[in-house]
């Protein structure tokens, strides 16, 4: 429903114009003198001026200037067709649109409600944005080097159309980075649809992806729209796509390649309009050699490529991410102490950002209010943090805890000449945990 204001000096025509708007649901407000129209414009809000382009007067042009004040209203121009190329001229100056008269009131009817459509589409795209602004749920977090490139990629990528392979171990956050690419991308507006594919069988996740029609198997009672219509206009997010059977695969990249799809049990083509954002923890290259994974739906999806790294790989951000699981359970103490903090840094995290939050999720439990401690953790680090050449804790070291592990692990080698023993006993560490780390920070081994 709107409200709409009708300007015609002709009453058959305001009278004829508003019967049919009314009965449409909208609000009308009438007027046979256009300078009446300028007050009414300017007393009161209305989504949609109608109005004649040649009246005494006040002119159709004038209305249109003072609709233009104010923000959100369109205007439609009313003309015979003589003066057509004035309508046009219109349009130029900020008109949605004009109709020769004589015109059906079917043909009015169509306008307005696209006029309307456009006006709920817009309203829709503030809110969105607003939440997408004020939302810190799937925020990717940290200022490591490491989640800085990530984000910096997501954003080339995200105001392009291109499809996005996300590659990374479990609980990465993969999904988080493919959320990203959809609030930053001009679909923001549109669904984010995501599918675990691992999830579903051959069966289920056709019919999950690309819906199916009444009676096209058992249990098939009524028409179901799939995955790839619901995320119309948006993105969809197809995550563990290596786990997909080779049948599925060559589906999956007969609609990309098309944009069509035909429902489980139809026959109809149905056009999809989606960004295409796929995860995996496996290799994916690996995979095609083995003849588990087609080649060609490969180079369909890694079109733009992002790694995701470990949390191990993140060591500047777990406090940071720690501290934000403590805020989103409301937890009073949300500064970590110090000691807290170091025995998450030092811990190499297997289960990565998944399982720091169910980690922090439980130390808050066996807390019980007061402010967390290393007693209410239970991780495997080794019993000391790596310490310089000179026997200090690498803490105050300018550039972060990254790099003032690699400056203390390249310190210790070369003191020792290379000889890993000895620098891992020199950095108080296991000779395992000095391979591993340098491992992440791709010093030689």
């Amino acid at each position: 429903m709107a409200n709409i204001l009708v300007v015609d000096d002709e009453p058959k025509m305001t009278s004829l114009i508003c019967g049919e708007l009314e009965d449409s649901g909208h609000n009308v407000t009438t007027t046979v003198k256009p300078a009446e129209a300028l007050t009414l414009i300017e007393k009161h809000s209305f989504d949609i001026v109608i109005t004649d382009l040649s009246m005494p007067e006040v002119s159709g042009m004038q209305v249109l200037e003072k609709a233009l004040e104010k923000e959100g209203t369109e205007v439609i121009m009313m003309t015979a067709y003589g003066t057509a190329e004035t309508a046009v001229e219109a349009m130029k100056k900020g008109a949605a649109d004009y109709l020769l008269k004589p015109f059906s009131l079917d043909e009015l009817e169509i306008l307005v409600k696209k006029l309307v459509d456009k006006q709920k589409l817009t309203s829709l795209s503030g809110h969105y944005q607003q939440v997408i602004e004020q939302d810190t749920e799937y925020e990717f977090i940290g200022s490591s080097s490491a989640t800085q490139r990530v984000k910096d990629l997501v954003r080339q990528v995200a105001g392009t159309d291109a499809s996005v392979l996300l590659t990374g171990r479990s609980g990465t956050g993969k999904e988080l980075a493919a959320r990203m690419v959809h609030r930053l991308s001009e679909r923001n507006t549109g669904p984010f649809i995501a599918v675990n594919c691992a999830a579903l069988t051959e069966t289920l996740l056709e019919s999950e992806l690309f819906g199916h029609e009444k009676g096209a198997f058992t249990g098939a009672i009524a028409r179901k729209r799939g995955r790839f219509e619901l995320a119309d206009s948006g993105t969809i997010f197809l995550d563990e796509i290596g786990e997909t059977s080779p049948g599925m695969q060559t589906k999956l990249l007969r609609v990309l390649d098309e944009r069509k799809l035909v429902r489980v049990g139809g026959v109809d083509l149905i056009d999809i309009n989606v960004r295409v954002v796929a995860a995996t923890n496996r290799n994916l290259k690996q995979e095609m050699e083995e003849g588990n994974f087609r080649e060609d739906l490969y180079f369909r999806l890694n079109v733009f490529p992002i790694s995701i790294p470990n949390l191990s790989e993140r060591r500047d951000d777990i406090r940071q991410l720690a501290e934000h699981f403590l805020d989103r359970l409301n937890y009073s103490h949300t500064e970590l102490p110090a000691e807290v903090a170091s025995l998450l840094v030092r811990y190499d995290w297997p289960g990565n950002i998944r399982e720091l939050k169910n980690v922090i999720e439980r130390a808050v439990i066996l807390a019980g209010g007061e402010p967390l401690s290393t007693e209410d953790f239970s991780l495997d680090v080794d019993d000391q943090p790596l310490m310089d050449t000179s026997g200090h804790a690498g803490r105050g070291v300018p550039g972060g805890l990254e790099t003032a592990e690699k400056d203390m692990i390249v310190q210790a080698l070369e003191k020792t000449g290379g000889n890993k023993t000895e620098a891992a006993s020199l950095l108080k560490i296991t000779r395992r945990r000095l391979y591993s780390r340098m491992k992440v920070h791709n010093i030689g081994l």
